[in-house]
């Protein structure tokens, strides 16, 4: 019985429904621990990048960009998410900020090793100008903090330990599962102690 439990949640199929059908309950909660608790929408990581949830198509969202001068976006999100409340590709581009989706299915997976090199170089353009890069998944604490993590270790070459403490210093309901802390400790021997990953 255990085995046939454990198969099915390591079905691509269920991991995908189950993200689905769970995605407006979990944003609900999100948005209720935001008024709630101490959470923040957002947070800002360093100079560059801002770790946060999804981005609503809204004036907050326009104030956000003014505020914090946000030039670049880096989406976790599936198609299906971004499209009913947040902004795509032609959406961003109206508000002069270039956008990267990486889409990863939420809760069991984690971001392939090529995305997660794809995002570290696309925050990377940003590193030398005045503008910042918003990272966001649903609620900014696994998918996005998992790149967030990366990008980390690249600037401070730092250990995935070190960087999560980090993280977690700043926005402490970061949540990473084995598969999010197998994905930073492979980036980290594939392109930090190898050096294989250089700053642009």
């Amino acid at each position: 019985m255990l085995g046939d439990i454990s198969g099915l949640v390591q079905s691509s199929y269920f991991v995908k429904m189950f993200a689905r059908v769970t995605f407006l309950p979990t944003l609900a909660y999100n948005l209720a621990m935001e008024r709630v608790s101490s959470r923040r929408w957002f947070d800002r990581i360093d100079k560059t990048v801002i770790l946060g949830a999804l981005p609503f198509r809204s004036d907050y969202t326009k104030k956000m960009i003014a505020q914090e001068k946000i030039t670049g976006v880096v989406s976790m999100n599936e198609d299906y998410e971004l499209s009913l409340f947040s902004h795509q590709t032609e959406g961003w581009k109206k508000l002069g900020v270039e956008f990267l989706q990486l889409s990863t299915t939420d809760i069991f997976q984690a971001p392939s090793q090529e995305k997660l090199l794809r995002g570290v170089e696309f925050i990377n353009k940003f590193a030398e100008t005045d503008g910042s890069v918003y990272v966001h998944c649903k609620a900014g604490r696994t998918r996005s903090a998992t790149l967030v993590g990366c990008y980390l270790m690249h600037v401070n070459d730092c250990t995935p330990e070190e960087a999560v403490e980090h993280m977690k210093s700043l926005r402490p309901h970061i949540l990473l599962h084995n598969k999010q802390w197998e994905a930073l400790h492979k980036f980290y021997q594939l392109n930090i102690t190898n050096e294989n990953l250089r700053k642009s």
